[in-house]
């Protein structure tokens, strides 16, 4: 436990009902004494824990009637003793009072460190404090709820049961080593053997999830293209339900990418109307179809639209064949303007004048720009996650390929490796580096 006590303004800073100031350490009771006068007759000094005792907040030149709450240690987020005050929400207010604890001896937390202390107190793992993070900064429901459940230790559990398997292993490889019999050491082969498949297999069913929860959450991109005059604009503006794109019936008008963002099934998808795809001797045009292009290639999904009726044209086919390099949908618009019943091979036939066929393409949106959702999907939302698993896979691939000739004792390195990557996730093994790095990207009071 540290000997200090830290505090900061643990709300977005702003104008609001109430703000939350809160201090963590050894004796934030000690400061809360000092400042807090309780209006009952409970002394600050015999708070109970988690329990709301209203009274004045007094500071420099001017008191506040809010609440204190205790919160004891270890029962407490940190894990330390916690000491929070709700004051009335203006700046003012909560500036002063987190200038008088201060003042009282308490010290200004940095980026993220009630939450560092709440890891290094052993209160979250750090895979459970990136879950916090996601928390904070989701923005899509898909985004909360991968947040929470890495939160909530789901990652953990996972890798912490791979590791205590990694265990096993070097404890049958050690019993090998002490009894070096030959039937002794071809049995304890093969046990560590079907252990490190086991073990593999379960570090390569979490890495499956990662490109979909990447998408979860980072979101979907989806470049809305084809050639000119096609109702791309009005296809956009369609599935914002409000208008972002400029219509028009003249050929070649959208030059930037327009862009806007939807929510389906909770998981974001940023859409971009990209400038018509055509031959150009316009330079303003041409810079635009050229930014198109790349807009493009680098889009998680593509969504190719012609017109519904029209004959398939060289410009159309140019489109595609960019189109095919990547996950597409084949969409055919402007079904309210023709009556062609032809059987074509498009994906969705929709009017971005009456909304038919928008709902269908919306699913293929979740189908095509997602995927699959695996259990772990939900939650493998961070590279660093990623990169530790594909390390550990690598060095268990590379074990099981030594297994049959390597003697014993050089694959306990190797497994003993693949035990401490794995805890890198969990923060076991992670460097001060790496944990410093984590907490950086948080905001003060969290």
């Amino acid at each position: 436990m540290y000997s200090d006590n830290i505090s900061a303004i643990a709300t977005p800073h702003g104008k609001g009902g109430i703000a939350i100031i809160r201090i963590s350490g050894k004796n934030p009771l000690e400061i809360a004494g000092k400042m807090f006068s309780p209006r009952g007759k409970t002394a600050v000094r015999d708070f109970q824990p988690y329990r709301m005792y209203p009274g004045d907040i007094v500071c420099d030149g001017f008191s506040d009637y809010g609440l204190c709450v205790y919160f004891r240690a270890p029962y407490s987020y940190t894990g330390e003793d916690v000491v929070e005050f709700q004051c009335h929400g203006g700046e003012g207010v909560a500036a002063g009072i987190l200038k008088r604890t201060f003042a009282l001896g308490a010290m200004p937390a940095g980026r993220g460190e009630f939450t560092k202390r709440a890891f290094l107190n052993g209160k979250l793992s750090l895979s459970s404090a990136e879950g916090v993070a996601d928390l904070i900064n989701g923005e899509s429901e898909a985004e909360i709820r991968a947040g929470y459940l890495l939160y909530n230790e789901r990652l953990t559990d996972r890798v912490r049961a791979l590791q205590e398997r990694l265990k096993d292993v070097l404890a049958a490889i050690g019993a090998s080593v002490d009894y070096p019999e030959e039937d002794v050491e071809e049995e304890s082969r093969e046990e560590v053997k079907d252990a490190l498949f086991e073990v593999k297999n379960g570090v390569s069913v979490l890495l499956a999830g990662y490109g979909t929860g990447k998408k979860i959450k980072s979101g979907v991109t989806i470049a809305i293209c084809g050639k000119p005059n096609t109702g791309k604009s009005s296809l956009l503006n369609r599935l914002l339900g409000y208008e972002k794109a400029i219509v028009s019936s003249k050929a070649g008008t959208t030059r930037d990418a327009v862009e806007g963002e939807i929510e389906i099934d909770g998981i974001r998808f940023r859409l971009y109307d990209t400038a018509g795809v055509r031959e150009s001797g316009d330079d303003i045009e041409a810079e635009g179809i050229s930014r198109a292009e790349k807009l493009i290639k680098s889009a998680d999904l593509r969504v190719f639209v012609a017109e519904k009726g029209k004959p398939f044209t060289e410009e159309d086919a140019r489109v595609l064949e960019l189109v095919k390099t990547g996950t597409y949908i084949k969409v055919l618009n402007k079904a309210d303007l023709s009556s062609d019943e032809t059987e074509t091979d498009a994906d969705a036939v929709v009017s971005a004048a009456t909304g038919e066929g928008i709902e269908t393409l919306k699913r293929l949106f979740v189908e095509r720009g997602v995927g699959e959702q695996s259990e772990s999907s939900a939650f493998l939302i961070e590279e660093r996650h990623y990169r530790a698993l594909t390390r550990a896979k690598d060095v268990l691939k590379t074990a099981l390929a030594d297994i049959s000739s390597a003697p014993l004792d050089l694959l306990s390195v190797a497994v003993q490796e693949a035990w401490s990557v794995l805890g890198e996730i969990t923060g076991e093994t992670a460097s001060e580096a790496i944990v410093e790095e984590i907490f950086s990207k948080f905001c003060v009071g969290k």
